[in-house]
């Protein structure tokens, strides 16, 4: 015996195609959401953002104060000033007894902002400074603005 009836039922497949998917105002609540974790985030990773750059700043500085000291200790004088922090990586002419690279490299020799350090021997050859003039390149300041120098 044939049945015949008057309503054919939908499949599970028909069915799961139209209850799938998100409404736009579902997607407008969580962009929502996300929006404003980001905007209560932000500012405090460009903080720690900033004073990370300042602490890389502290430790390149010890790091090339360290390679003065091996080039003190191979050639008895600090590179002059004319030399710079260069005579760590390459040779000064007429340095006999370099002994170095003192460093790998010569990024290590810009600040964290892209400056070449300021080094100075002092007057009485006595030690040496290396300074970094922060995220805005002028003396002073506070904060990511603050100089870094040993």
């Amino acid at each position: 015996m044939i049945t015949l009836r008057l309503t054919p039922e939908k499949s599970a497949r028909q069915r799961d195609d139209r209850d799938s998917g998100f409404t736009l105002v579902e997607l407008l609540v969580v962009l929502a959401i996300i929006a404003l974790i980001a905007t209560l985030a932000a500012p405090q990773v460009l903080r720690y953002l900033g004073s990370a750059r300042t602490n890389a700043a502290k430790a390149q500085v010890r790091n090339i104060e360290s390679a003065l000291e091996l080039y003190y200790v191979d050639n008895a004088k600090y590179p002059t000033a004319e030399e710079g922090l260069s005579a760590l990586v390459t040779a000064p002419t007429g340095e006999a007894r370099w002994n170095g690279p003192y460093l790998k490299g010569t990024t290590g020799l810009k600040d964290p902002w892209g400056r070449p350090y300021a080094y100075e021997v002092k007057a009485d050859a006595s030690g040496v400074v290396i300074r970094s003039l922060g995220k805005d390149g002028k003396p002073d300041g506070t904060g990511e603005d603050q100089d870094v120098s040993n």
